[in-house]
């Protein structure tokens, strides 16, 4: 039940807040666990929480809600983390979450559809073997939003709803969250799905250019470009890179 409790916040995607509902701004919760992952106990600690971005005068515009899986024991400085980034635009960590790498993953049958009554099992092939995850839900998916300024009013859209400005605060927010968590010195890389491959794609300049975050590898899962770039740029045939070796 406790790990049911723990992954309902990103399993709902499309529940919305009223304007009397207040999202904590800053805030966690850690619980503990344990895991078989290719036959080998493993220990965990589990982290669900809030995460602020700030405008450059230092206010919070918005806050993010993560789940962050981390081995217990571990060195973080030689330690792997691993971002992740469900497609969309508009979708949380979800499926990435429960139907994929994370250490809890949905009751799903063979054909990968979610079993009736719903609930959830230990992943034997979550990736948390090897690296520690953070699943990161954008604003408005999930339960990250925009918060209000102290005259009640949200910030331009602009400065969360496009390609560049998407790329451009998530950075900003993996900077305080590697900075928090102690992690500068650990191999670092992303997974994007669908939308989440040019996303990362971005992200990995914009963190290198911008926040001096210099990335070990880009985990690419079933991108899509959305026409987003001219067919005659090199990243349209990275793109579809895989779709072509799938065909072939």
């Amino acid at each position: 039940m406790k790990n049911f409790v723990l992954f309902l916040a990103t399993i709902s995607t499309g529940l919305l807040f009223s304007q009397v509902q207040k999202i904590p701004l800053d805030t966690m919760v850690v619980t503990n666990h344990s895991i078989v992952i290719n036959g080998q106990n493993l220990s965990y600690q589990a982290t669900a929480g809030t995460q602020p971005v700030w405008n450059e005068k230092g206010e919070p515009t918005a806050t993010l809600f993560y789940t962050y899986y981390k081995k217990s024991n571990s060195d973080k400085e030689k330690r792997p983390i691993i971002f992740s980034f469900n497609g969309g635009p508009g979708s949380a960590s979800a499926w990435m979450h429960i139907a994929y790498t994370g250490p809890v993953i949905l009751n799903m049958d063979d054909e990968g559809y979610p079993v009736q009554p719903y609930g959830v099992k230990d992943n034997p092939h979550s990736i948390l073997d090897v690296a520690d995850i953070v699943f990161i839900d954008p604003v408005n998916t999930g339960y990250s939003r925009m918060v209000e300024d102290k005259e009640g009013k949200l910030p331009d859209r602009k400065s969360f709803f496009g390609i560049n400005a998407d790329i451009k605060y998530l950075a900003e927010w993996m900077n305080t969250f590697v900075t928090r968590k102690n992690r500068w010195e650990s191999p670092k890389y992303l997974i994007g799905e669908s939308y989440g491959g040019p996303r990362v794609m971005g992200l990995s300049r914009e963190l290198q250019n911008s926040q001096w975050m210099y990335l070990n590898g880009v985990i690419l899962v079933s991108p899509a470009d959305y026409k987003i770039y001219a067919t005659d740029q090199p990243i349209y045939s990275a793109l579809n890179l895989p779709y072509f070796t799938a065909a072939a």
